[in-house]
């Protein structure tokens, strides 16, 4: 060989270099990855779904790829069933072993089994270097998931709605008097008004409410028009409170809120913890119903086509559509932000999809203030009007910002869509999210109209004027059966009612007056139409006092009502010593021709300006409920009392003087001071029994 190494041996090195036939040959790295046939969960896996029993409507589909990404053909791919929602299902594979066609794909169907539940499945190679596997779930429905669907969310709304009303009506109590307070003390100040919306709303947890009850008050003659703007402003960042409290997601411990409430209800003696337990016993059932909502919606969760849906809400104009007719149909924006918070908590909505929907939350919630306009005054229809204008004005200017609200939401909110977080958390950031905004539109929407109130309230006024109507003497102003349920504000009307009927007997009292000193008959004409009024009020007035009486309404609200009552008798007495004593009386003076003598006139007139005092005083301390006023108008009683007895006393000296005009006088001067004293002692009856109480 000459030294030389044979070509041989040459070439077996070389195999053996590259053939490394230690017993190793070179790694292969081949990969399973998913296609696009099929959907992925949150943590990457596939999850399509069924109902049980029956087979996929697609079939499960992987591809092998190998290290340059190419894909591999004629490869093997086992599909095996890992675990089943109960033994002996029935689950399988239509192949169980698949080989890849030309562009690296394989596929099988899954049959799923006779259980509902999830089935855990696998794709799996054995690659020259190390296996390779796809996890994956599918998901069988019970035949009837549509129908236990359906009852889950009518159910879990049904909880959510009844939570919402005794939430409303323990806070209504709890604080009924602050709210109360709060109602009395509105004035023309925007601010003011803007802040009474935000707290008559949390009270009654609905801007819908609030505004109905505006149209209520308003119609009642309790407020003006111009009032309510402000409220209205207020009132729709009110309702986002709720939004806020209900994405806090506390629908684990819904039942050991109501049940704790429950025991602390029971406990309670005083009937404000009573009412706050109560509110919290609304609060756990809210939650628990928001738990059986989102149980009912997670199968939705694998169906394209329900994601597909809720994707073109994205979309501004059908988003704001369908969240007005949901909203409307609710008649709650609160219910329907809460189902809202549900769905982004469960992935169905996305951030985008939401805000459209909020918006026609808003446009929805104009519905309610309608229908409680309908067959009321004009100004009544003007606060409807005023609600749909502000709601609509908000829509259409916001409609062109939903991209930047979006962002300034994710900027704001608690950790932004741009972090990485767990499925769980990132639930709770989307509730956070859909809550935070609808509170930020309904901030910036209010905070654009609030500097311009009286400005939109003129334009109200001319888009719908304010028309004469007809006066109608035998009709209440303030009472409205609707306030019944919150009882602080059904007394607050009531009072109003009892005032004006105390304006009419001034009035009365006032031209009582004038027939005697002028001898003219048409005035009395009036009185009669008037205590024809008065004794219509005390009819209607304690009526809607009894049924206060007959609800749910703390001890002193009783003694409240019973000392309207009491209040309502005294001044009907009053216009009946008018209309009957002095009323009768007029008519036959006219008639007469006797005159009073300079001083018996000056006597009379001088003790009828005494008593209007006192009703004069009477009217402020039943308005304020003063105690301190109380305890002044008897004292002031008896100086009056004392005046009508020196009264009494100088006319029988004119008398023992044999003035002429006294004797002829003399039964009617009489009458007249002690009718008017008699008048005195009734209103001061009303300070005797508020001292009593």
């Amino acid at each position: 060989m000459n030294g030389a190494i044979p070509w041989r041996l040459l070439l077996l090195v070389f195999l053996f270099r590259t053939l490394n036939l230690t017993g190793q040959v070179p790694a292969v790295h081949y990969h399973l990855t998913t296609t696009e046939v099929n959907s992925l969960t949150d943590n990457g896996t596939i999850h399509p779904s069924g109902k049980a029993g029956q087979k996929l409507g697609a079939p499960f589909c992987v591809k092998v790829l190998d290290d340059a990404g190419n894909p591999v053909s004629g490869f093997p791919v086992r599909f095996v069933i890992l675990s089943e929602p109960g033994p002996s299902s029935g689950a399988f594979f239509e192949d169980y072993t698949v080989f890849t066609d030309a562009e690296g794909k394989a596929g099988t169907t899954l049959h799923l089994g006779s259980k509902a539940g999830d089935y855990l499945c696998a794709a799996k190679i054995e690659s020259l270097s190390e296996p390779d596997s796809l996890i994956f779930k599918a998901t069988a429905r019970k035949k009837s998931w549509i129908i236990l669907m359906t009852a889950g969310l009518l159910g879990g709304l049904a909880f959510f709605l009844l939570g919402l009303k005794m939430l409303s009506d323990g806070l209504q109590k709890s604080a009924g008097e602050k709210m109360r307070s709060v109602f009395e003390r509105l004035t023309d100040n925007r601010l003011k008004a803007f802040l009474a919306g935000i707290v008559m709303t949390v009270m009654v947890q609905s801007s819908s409410a609030t505004t109905a009850m505006l149209v209520s008050f308003v119609n009642s003659r309790l407020m003006r028009f111009s009032q309510t703007i402000g409220i209205i402003l207020g009132a729709s960042v009110g309702a986002t409170i709720t939004a806020q409290i209900i994405a806090f997601r506390l629908s684990d411990y819904a039942l050991l809120i109501l049940g704790v409430s429950f025991l602390f209800y029971t406990a309670f003696k005083k009937p404000k913890y009573r009412d706050i337990s109560y509110a919290f016993m609304g609060f756990g059932i809210i939650f628990f119903g928001m738990y059986i909502m989102a149980q009912a919606m997670e199968p939705l969760q694998s169906m394209k086509g329900i994601l597909s849906l809720f994707t073109t809400l994205e979309k501004p104009v059908p988003g704001i559509l369908v969240g007005a007719l949901l909203a409307a149909a609710l008649q709650s924006s609160s219910a329907f932000v809460g189902i809202l918070i549900i769905l982004g908590s469960q992935h169905l909505l996305s951030l985008s999809a939401a805000v459209p929907l909020l918006i026609g939350a808003s446009l929805g919630s104009c519905v309610t203030a309608f229908v409680a306009s309908f067959g009321l005054s004009r100004e009544s229809k003007q606060v409807a009007l005023a609600h749909a204008v502000f709601k609509t004005t908000g829509a259409l200017i916001m409609i062109w910002f939903i991209p930047q609200l979006v962002r300034l939401v994710e900027g704001i909110s608690l950790y932004g869509a741009s972090v990485e977080t767990t499925p769980s958390f990132s639930s709770t950031i989307m509730a956070r999210q859909i809550a935070n905004a609808y509170t930020i539109y309904n901030l910036i929407i209010a905070l654009l109209f609030l500097p311009f109130t009286r400005a939109f309230a003129r334009l109200i006024s001319r888009l719908l004027p304010a028309r004469e109507e007809k006066a109608e003497p035998l009709k209440t102003w303030y009472l409205d059966a609707k306030l019944l349920n919150a009882p602080h504000l059904a007394l607050a009307v009531a009072k109003q009612e009892i005032l004006r009927m105390i304006q009419v007997t001034h009035r009365m009292a006032e031209e009582i007056i004038t027939p005697f000193i002028e001898k003219k008959y048409g005035i009395i004409d009036k009185i009669a139409k008037r205590v024809a009024e008065i004794n219509f009020l005390r009819d209607e007035i304690n009526a809607y006092l009894v049924q206060i009486s007959r609800k749910d309404i703390s001890t002193n609200l009783v003694e409240e009502v019973y000392f309207m009552m009491y209040a309502v008798n005294e001044f009907e007495q009053i216009g009946d010593i008018i209309s009957s004593s002095l009323g009768g009386k007029a008519r036959w003076w006219c008639r007469s021709d006797f005159v009073f003598s300079v001083a018996g006139k000056e006597e009379i007139q001088y003790f009828h300006l005494q008593t209007l005092k006192l009703l004069y005083y009477s009217y402020g301390m039943f308005r304020e409920f003063s105690r301190a006023k109380a305890i002044i108008m008897k004292s002031k009683y008896e100086k009056f009392r004392d005046l009508y007895i020196d009264f009494e006393k100088q006319h029988y000296q004119r008398l023992k003087q044999e003035v002429e005009e006294s004797i002829d006088s003399s039964k009617t001067h009489l009458e007249i001071i002690t009718s008017f004293k008699n008048i005195g002692s009734h209103a001061t009856n009303i300070a005797r029994i508020m001292l009593k109480n």
